[in-house]
């Protein structure tokens, strides 16, 4: 795009998360000299998600506001409002305070918590998505209240960490019949449950939520469990109801379904971040990737293709961490169609790690308190290099020596 086109171009984009920031950021690191606005809904400094469940929890830090400055960067911010809207044959977006006019929109508007039914209006029930969020169940955990936690799944695991930590007594309840039954395979996650009750934290699998009232929650058998707070931590789905009538094509997840250059079906939108899905060649299906550094890596591809400054697909190893039970877990990659899982050193220790293999090319890596076990195998996955799977799960021989 040229300078002079570029001067006239209005980028604005929906979403002052990570997703929705970076992409303002990586506009100006790429040149682009247009007016760039960002929209937030909620009132805070654009801030990052990942302290929400740590620190800012536990009260060893006020916030997590991004250090930028969007004045500087000429980013207008304008926070603390709801866009109810999408009409794409009028390049506009609707808010409470009026029309925005566009050239080009991006969809940043990420994830919302999934609700669990009946809870609505229920004193002590809290999610764990946003700073008010955090800064909510602060006290909570100051007063070492019980705290019943529905869902096994990440946030569930980072906050009934939190929870033991700050001295509250924790009851995990999961509906499957193991923690992350939704991300990880039986034989994976099966030492992780054994976290739980090492760490003080008492996980009841399949049991389901009956109904939750002040001061307990009643489970489908009967069990009542006493919970002076109860945290839902239960999923999420794409932040993408404004869209309705817009016409935007949107998955059945209701993520907005984005090329491999994040273009949406309507011209001029792209979509990026936990509300978008994307087609991936190296996986051979459309990937849903709710996490940080999806949110982090998309933006620059959608700076790039809005600047004309590249044209290469977006088509990355997704890769997250949690810190849970004082152990440090990193995943890379995509294990679907994995043909063959080895194990790099013994489950029921301090650290171990998961290889999947498809076809002898690493796809995915599981590493807890294994660093490097994650930094080579990424680099792996990333070159796609077969291994010699009998060297790859001999935990004293670095993964980059597995080569074949």
């Amino acid at each position: 795009m040229s300078e002079q086109k570029q001067a006239q171009q209005h980028v604005v984009i929906v979403g002052a998360g990570m997703a929705g920031v970076q992409t303002a950021v990586a506009l100006r690191e790429q040149g682009f000299t247009g007016p760039v606005t960002l929209i937030g809904a909620e009132p805070h400094q654009p801030y990052d998600r990942p302290p929400l469940s740590k620190a800012i929890l536990l009260g060893k830090a006020e916030d997590s506001a991004f250090e930028i400055d969007f004045e500087e960067l000429a980013i207008e911010l304008r926070l603390g409002l709801d866009v109810t809207g999408l009409r794409a044959a009028d390049h506009e977006i609707d808010t409470e305070t009026g029309p925005v006019a566009y050239d080009t929109l991006v969809v940043a508007t990420g994830a919302q918590p999934v609700v669990l039914p009946g809870t609505e209006g229920v004193p002590g029930v809290h999610l764990l998505r946003t700073l008010d969020d955090a800064v909510r169940l602060g006290p909570v955990l100051e007063r070492r209240h019980s705290v019943v936690v529905v869902g096994a799944g990440w946030i569930g695991a980072e906050f009934a960490t939190a929870a033991r930590e700050a001295g509250c007594a924790v009851t995990v309840v999961e509906a499957a019949d193991r923690p992350l039954a939704g991300a990880l395979p039986a034989e994976v996650t099966a030492p992780m449950a054994a976290w739980y009750g090492a760490n003080g934290a008492e996980l009841l699998t399949h049991a389901r939520v009956d109904t939750v009232e002040p001061g307990r929650v009643v489970l489908a058998d009967g069990r009542a469990l006493p919970a002076d707070a109860v945290v839902v931590g239960i999923g999420a789905r794409p932040a993408t109801s404004w869209l309705a009538g817009s016409g935007i094509a949107l998955d059945a997840d209701g993520a907005v379904t984005a090329d491999d250059r994040l273009r949406t079906s309507l011209p001029d939108v792209y979509a990026v971040g936990d509300c978008a899905s994307f087609p991936s060649a190296r996986y051979g299906e459309r990937l849903l990737v709710h996490h940080w550094d999806n949110a982090l890596q998309g933006p620059r591809a959608v700076a790039a293709a809005i600047t004309g400054a590249a044209d290469a697909p977006y088509d990355p190893v997704p890769y997250f961490w949690s810190e849970q039970f004082g152990r440090f877990v990193q995943y890379a990659g995509h294990h679907a169609d994995a043909d063959e899982l080895l194990w790099r050193g013994d489950p029921a220790g301090e650290a171990w790690s998961v290889l999947w293999l498809r076809a002898g090319v690493p796809v995915a890596l599981l590493a807890v308190g294994r660093p490097r076990d994650l930094a080579q195998g990424r680099k792996l996955i990333e070159a796609a290099v077969p291994v010699d799977p009998e060297r790859a799960a001999d935990p004293s021989v670095p993964l980059k020596a597995a080569v074949r």
